[in-house]
């Protein structure tokens, strides 16, 4: 057997094969979809997947509106920020903000889910979010994804 025929591939920047992948999120949990998200995003779907590196899939993610929340978390959970200045504290309810922009739940639940360094967020650039069924990204020929 020639031991050549077993190295590892590390794939960069130019050898990544990126495609474009549309996600129906209609009536699923907000996790669960999210976590898929994230995995896609990141390529660890691949059996190319490089840990240094953007390989993942750029993602469009439709009917955001739809997401569903279980539990009480719709009232409970609290997204807070802040501004830097004294008094500068904001909190928000997923209920408030879902009604506001449901696509900023899914980015905010997917951001969470993704490394916290530049690679994390150059990788988040790759995800695209609609409150509604339409999108602008028919060009680029997506692929349906199914989430289970």
């Amino acid at each position: 057997m020639d031991h050549l025929s077993y190295k590892t591939l590390s794939v960069n920047k130019a050898t990544a094969n990126k495609g474009w992948v549309v996600i129906d999120a209609g009536d699923a949990t907000l996790g669960r979809v999210c976590s898929q998200i994230a995995n896609i995003l990141r390529g660890k779907n691949k059996p190319s997947f490089t840990p240094n590196a953007d390989c993942g899939d750029n993602v469009i993610v439709i009917n955001a509106e739809k997401l569903r929340v279980t539990g009480k978390k719709l009232n409970n959970k609290v997204y807070v920020t802040h501004s830097g200045y004294p008094g500068g504290q904001k909190q928000t309810t997923v209920r408030e903000l879902k009604a506001k922009s449901p696509s900023k739940v899914v980015e905010r639940a997917v951001r969470g889910m993704l490394p916290r360094t530049r690679l994390g967020r150059e990788q988040f650039r790759n995800l695209f979010v609609y409150d509604g069924a339409e999108h602008p990204h028919e060009a680029q020929q997506p692929k349906q994804v199914k989430i289970s």
